[in-house]
């Protein structure tokens, strides 16, 4: 079967300027999210910055959270998955009004979500699911809408195999969906039943919608990209069915040595052993599949990004399964170090992947190319700032948990971190000039009028 990711069929105009809207979107979202994180990082070592209830630490920690995931991450995965689905069936996007709704959809609740947790209107402490539920409910609709888009263009493939791609992508929607649900049963939305739904809900928004995406969208995009099949189909399709048997059961890990029955707690840790397996799994997959086409990579805007996402996936997962095991949970648990590990996962591998994947496969779509200078300042700027980041935090996080082990006062850990926090504020605001020029680079792929390049450095056919 020849590989769906190498066609080289015209691009749609309404599926690039569907694309477009997407990434304009969650870039939007990224700046203001962003920005907000670099304010609540800067309240640690300045306790007293910004003390006006609307810019409390846990009225903008949770906008910035949900920012992150709903209105950037989610719109801009979604906006390549739907561009990545049309070009891996060989056709135009089915239902692109179903699209565009999703988009106003989510851009509905991402601005009321803003608004009604910075007024104090919120679900409680549910982390990630703090949205009212007639907020929540636009953002059902956008994945219910952009769902049918996707299902309906797979349908119509010209081609009798699905492509591995969508299998990730259609996954993604599929267990979101089961996840939704079982979240808002009302049954369990109290005592030990609300904290394992809580760790259900938590863990999998992340690992099956956001890493499914993330997934979908690479294995695509890398063999694109490089001008080359994927290693292994079977591989791939080994990691996709390994993750649906690991991964919905290891939330439980985060509530290790409270109520929530030990066996439970045993066998949140051995499945996040066995994640292992589709982690290696898939890296494995990428790896093989650049192996040789290192000069491609290092000329092209694209690939590194997808490199850095890939090492990402892999270091941030093995570190979790490292972080379930009892004996280092008891250190590990409540620190810094669960923020950094949170920001391994979500921005080093799940950002990197969608800038990637936006950087790679939008010029192509518009016919707009990026600045080379802008996108390499971005590139190393996000990387050594989220490094920054991700180190800082989880050195601090083992002190403070040494701290805590021994029994010193709390006021010892937090002198302990303060540097630390430090260090993590000087990161993120790398991160966030990153962000600038990302979107600097967005203008220039989508409003501004400027001549193509066909010609650019390790660019391949869409």
């Amino acid at each position: 079967m020849m590989d769906a990711a190498q066609r080289a069929a015209p691009t749609d105009h309404g599926d690039a300027e569907l694309f477009a809207a997407f990434t304009i979107s969650a870039t939007v979202w990224l700046l203001i999210a962003t920005a907000i994180g670099v304010l609540l990082s800067f309240k640690f070592p300045y306790p007293d910055l910004a003390t006006n209830p609307y810019l409390s630490f846990g009225r903008l920690r949770a906008i910035h959270t949900n920012g992150t995931f709903y209105g950037f991450a989610s719109v801009a995965l979604t906006g390549v998955g739907l561009y990545v689905t049309a070009r891996s069936s060989g056709i135009a996007l089915w239902g692109k009004g179903y699209a565009w709704a999703a988009l106003w959809c989510y851009n509905i609740a991402a601005v009321l979500g803003a608004i009604t947790l910075d007024l104090g209107i919120n679900n409680g402490d549910q982390e990630y699911r703090e949205w009212v539920w007639w907020v929540a409910i636009f953002f059902v609709a956008a994945v219910v809408l952009s769902a049918i888009a996707i299902v309906g263009t797979i349908a119509k493939r010209t081609e009798r195999y699905i492509y591995i791609s969508n299998w990730y992508i259609v996954g993604a929607y599929i267990f979101t969906t089961i996840l939704a649900v079982t979240s808002a049963i009302p049954f369990y939305q109290h005592g030990l039943g609300q904290v394992a739904v809580q760790g259900f809900y938590m863990h999998n928004a992340v690992g099956m919608w956001f890493t499914f995406l993330a997934l979908g969208a690479i294995y695509y995009a890398l063999p694109k990209l490089l001008n080359r099949p994927i290693y292994s189909y079977a591989l791939g399709v080994l990691g996709f069915w390994t993750n649906l048997v690991f991964y919905p059961i290891i939330g439980a890990h985060h509530f290790e040595f409270t109520p929530i029955p030990w066996w439970f707690q045993t066998l949140a840790i051995v499945f996040s052993v066995g994640m292992l397996v589709p982690v290696f799994a898939g890296t494995g997959n990428f790896v093989l599949t650049i192996r040789g086409r290192w000069e491609r990579v290092r000329r092209s805007m694209a690939l590194p990004f997808i490199v850095v996402g890939i090492a990402y996936y892999f270091l941030g997962s093995s570190q979790g399964t490292i972080e379930a095991l009892r004996s280092l949970q008891s250190i590990w648990h409540l620190t810094s170090y669960t923020v950094g590990h949170s920001h391994a996962t979500m921005y080093g591998f799940i950002t990197f992947v969608a800038w990637g994947c936006i950087y790679g496969l939008l010029p192509k779509a518009t016919g707009k190319e990026p600045s080379s200078l802008a996108a390499g300042l971005h590139f190393w700027l996000a990387t050594i700032g989220v490094t920054i980041y991700v180190i800082a935090l989880s050195i601090g996080g083992t002190i403070q948990g040494l701290n805590w082990a021994q029994g010193d006062p709390f006021i010892t850990s937090v002198e302990s971190a303060a540097p630390y926090w430090m260090a993590r504020s000087i990161g993120g605001t790398m991160m966030f000039v990153a962000h600038l020029l990302f979107a600097y680079n967005v203008y220039l792929m989508t409003f501004a009028r400027r001549k193509p390049n066909p010609g650019a450095i390790g660019a391949a056919p869409a």
